[in-house]
């Protein structure tokens, strides 16, 4: 197994927290971006994307501020597979999401893209 990073990614919103919020831990909100569908069981989340499935269970969240999956796959130390937050920005008051992940070494930049890519869909999704 190779060495795994992590990656940090913040990204500006203009939406309300609840909004945000809904789009990142509901099945529904999800699959308008970040995957073809999703399917939930309690903690249980199955993504799909184009007819393969990852399954991954909520690990921990709070309303309106995070929510953290780890993938049944993930062998990784880390006690979440990924991670998102919003955030305020204390200066200028604006809505931030943080898109945190434990990455392969070898594919930091390619998963960085990937994330921008999904981040820029949601943006899209919510007109922020």
């Amino acid at each position: 197994m190779s060495d795994r990073e992590i990656i940090d990614l913040e990204f500006p919103v203009r939406s309300s927290e609840h909004i945000l919020f809904s789009c990142l831990s509901t099945p529904s909100g999800l699959s308008e971006w970040f995957c073809d569908d999703v399917n939930s069981r309690g903690e249980t989340f199955s993504f799909f994307w184009d007819g393969s499935e990852e399954v991954a269970k909520l690990v921990k969240s709070k309303k309106n501020t995070f929510i953290q999956f780890k993938w049944e796959s993930d062998e990784g130390p880390s006690g979440f597979s990924f991670e998102f937050r919003i955030e305020t920005d204390e200066l200028t008051g604006d809505t931030l999401l943080r898109v945190t992940d434990h990455v392969e070494s070898d594919e930091v930049e390619e998963m960085k893209l990937l994330w921008t890519s999904q981040v820029a869909s949601l943006l899209r999704h919510i007109g922020g």
